[in-house]
This record gives C-alpha cells, sequence and structure tokens, in this order.
C-alpha cells in the first residue's frame, strides 16, 4: 500500500507479476476502525446462523409414568404420583428448550456497512492482494495453489470474485485454507477470520459502488 495521498495498491497477475496500480476508494479503504460495530455484525451473523433447533422434553412428553410408583404410604419415602417426574432421573425435564427459540440479532444499515469498511481498513493495511482477474484453464486443485504461492498467499484467505467461475469453483473447494465467495457475500466475520483478503479488480469496483 504507497504512503501517498491518493490510496493505491499493485494489481498482480495470476503469475504474481505486477502489471498496474488500482487507487482505491479512501472513504472505504481507509476509513477509522470501529471495533464496536464490527464486534456487533459478527455478534449479528454467528446469532443469526444458529437454528435454534435444541428440545427437550416436558414431563407429559415422556414416555411411561402412567402407573403410581409406590403406595401413598407406609413405605418411608416421599410420596410419588409418577416415574416421570421432573426430580426422577429419567423424567421430564424443567424449563428447558423447547424448540421454539429465537436467537436472531439485527444490525441497523449504517453501522453494518462501517463495520464492512473497518474491516476492509485492516485488510488494506495488511493482507491485501488485489490481482487483475481469476480464471484457470481446469478446475484443479494444483493450479489453484500454485496461483496462491504465486502472490505470496501463504495462509489463511478469502477470495473475492465478482462472479463465480466454474473452473475456480473446482479447484479452491478442496483448500481447506481458502473460502471463495463473491461480492454480495462478503461478511465482516470472514475478513476479520483471514490472514489474505484476495479480491480481483473487479471485485473492488463492485464493492466500492455498493458501499458508497
Amino acid at each position: 500500500m504507497s504512503k501517498a495521498n491518493t490510496l493505491s495498491v499493485d494489481v498482480l497477475s495470476m503469475t504474481g507479476e505486477k502489471v498496474a496500480s488500482l487507487k482505491l476508494n479512501p472513504s472505504i479503504w481507509n476509513v477509522e476502525v470501529n471495533k464496536q460495530v464490527m464486534f456487533d455484525a459478527v455478534q449479528v451473523e454467528q446469532a443469526n446462523k444458529r437454528q435454534a433447533t435444541a428440545k427437550t422434553k416436558v414431563r407429559h412428553e415422556v414416555s411411561g409414568g402412567g402407573k403410581k410408583p409406590f403406595r401413598q404410604k407406609g413405605t418411608g419415602r416421599a410420596r410419588a404420583g409418577s416415574s416421570r417426574s421432573p426430580v426422577w432421573v429419567g423424567g421430564g425435564t424443567v424449563f428447558g428448550p423447547v424448540g421454539t427459540q429465537n436467537f436472531t440479532l439485527s444490525q441497523n444499515k449504517k453501522e453494518h456497512r462501517l463495520a464492512v469498511k473497518s474491516a476492509l481498513t485492516l485488510k488494506a493495511q495488511e493482507g491485501l492482494k488485489v490481482v487483475n482477474e481469476l480464471t484457470l484453464a481446469e478446475g484443479k486443485t494444483a493450479s489453484f495453489i500454485k496461483f496462491l504461492d504465486a502472490i505470496q498467499v501463504f495462509g489463511k484467505a478469502l477470495v473475492v470474485v465478482d462472479e463465480y467461475e466454474d473452473n475456480v469453483c473446482l479447484a479452491s473447494r478442496n483448500v481447506g485454507y481458502v473460502k471463495l465467495v463473491d461480492t454480495t457475500n462478503v461478511s465482516v466475520y470472514d475478513l476479520m477470520n483471514t490472514d489474505y483478503l484476495v479480491i480481483t479488480e473487479k471485485a473492488v469496483k463492485s464493492i466500492e459502488e455498493a458501499l458508497k
């Protein structure tokens, strides 16, 4: 990243050679980082992924227990009307999850946009790799790894493209440390949970257009 007033970054070819320079919009790639809205964005995303299907059986749903376990008096034990009572082992659960719990959270658009810009700013400071294109002649994992090595990506990478390309999808899906998304699916969590942001030149322009 250049230190000049105009924010720019090198554009690399798939062989790792510099082919151009790209001016980045400083209102998107060089904002004051707001950690709170980033935290909120991640919390919202993680909460909204929860299926909330956990369910325990209450007393009337547990099988058995129709017969009184023992007579009311004379045994020396506390009276009991059913073996499915919550105080018995194997009995129903009191105040357990019922399968309808709702963990949904929300964040307003202005805050979410600031969260994305803050995450992009952190990546622009370290770990941003812009490529002029991302196409492969065949969907081979080795070809994709060769591309990553050429642009010096040696860790977890979020690869952002403007449009999905079949061979790129095939080649990247078996690389465990890489996640491939298009510009409409870039999340704050993914940006924070990666060492490198590899993005095509077209994708940069699409993101900037969306976040204006």
